[in-house]
């Protein structure tokens, strides 16, 4: 068991600049002894990039699909093609820290339960954990609670995230965890099935947790492994993006929760989910519409300062 070895596998479609840093990061990481990169249809500049790394390491596989083919579908394929008996599932914009591959072959030697996933704790650019890499059981009353925000107003009430709980020394059993950074062992993996891949992008990984609890495993947050995840980097419209989520969303409540009442709860939460998810969106957008008029308006003051200072200069004495 000590001798395990560990295959990283990305999915990659316009990540955007920060695919070459997580790329250089797994390259560099000890521990890593594979990393397998789906890339799907990236520009040909990027493309490039990769195909000369993938010369230069034998330990990096590059698999082109040449078409968009979704999340779960690209993970599926990388770990079918990988070769090491751990896979840990990492995203393109996510920046494995040196050492981190060691230690979660230490953490899957004291997982119990088989199949396990094993988590990690997902940091924001200013090293703030970022919501979704500890979570509770997605049901339709956690998702109400969740989307409409409950747990503020009613006390008692319990939110899907749990970031802001205290942290733990070692690994804990959760839920749910992130699939932005998520390791399985392979056979395991390939023998549930793989992710579902009627989800496109996102959701599948909290499929994939309950999937493994009902079989008998456990699924364990390790706080000791920590994953900067830039997120947002991809040129896919936020707004295509979202709504790939509220659908995954629907589509699990669909699959997990049939019959006749559990569907009229599912289209109950239709409205609330893709308008948290949207409204999300929108408050970004409006965020960054502000911030960008902000900066003009600064600069206009400025280039106006800046004018009369030299008026003042050139008037004569």
């Amino acid at each position: 068991m000590s001798q395990q070895r560990l295959s990283v596998v990305t999915v990659s479609w316009m990540t955007g600049h920060t695919l070459m840093d997580a790329v250089d990061a797994v390259l560099a990481a000890p521990g890593v002894d594979e990393f397998v990169l789906v890339s799907h249809e990236n520009p040909p500049r990027m493309v490039a990039a990769l195909r000369k790394l993938a010369a230069s390491h034998a330990h990096f596989v590059l698999i082109e699909t040449d078409a968009n083919l979704g999340f779960a579908k690209g993970c599926n394929i990388g770990a079918r093609a990988a070769s090491g008996d751990l896979l840990l599932f990492l995203n393109p914009d996510a920046i494995l820290a040196p050492g981190s591959g060691v230690r979660l072959k230490q953490s899957a030697l004291m997982a119990a339960d088989r199949p396990w996933i094993i988590g990690t704790r997902i940091l924001n650019r200013n090293r703030s954990e970022q919501a979704g890499g500890r979570r509770g059981e997605l049901t339709p009353r956690a998702a109400a609670i969740s989307f409409l925000r409950l747990d503020r107003l009613i006390p008692g009430l319990r939110n899907l995230h749990w970031e802001g709980d205290q942290l733990p020394d070692a690994m804990i059993e959760v839920p749910t965890v992130s699939g932005a950074a998520m390791m399985m062992r392979r056979d395991d993996f390939l023998g549930l099935g793989g992710f579902d891949e009627a989800y496109f992008l996102h959701v599948e990984d909290i499929d994939l947790c309950r999937t493994v609890r009902e079989a008998g495993g456990k699924v364990w947050f390790e706080p000791r492994v920590q994953i900067l995840h830039f997120g947002a980097t991809s040129r896919a419209s936020p707004w295509r993006v979202e709504t790939h989520k509220a659908a995954g969303f629907i589509k699990y409540f669909w699959k997990f929760y049939p019959g006749p009442l559990q569907r009229l709860t599912t289209a109950l939460l239709v409205v609330p989910i893709y308008g948290a998810l949207w409204g999300r969106v929108l408050l970004i957008a409006v965020r960054g519409w502000i911030h960008d008029l902000d900066r003009r308006v600064r600069a206009r003051f400025r280039l106006s300062r800046q004018r009369r200072a030299r008026r003042d200069r050139d008037k004569p004495s």
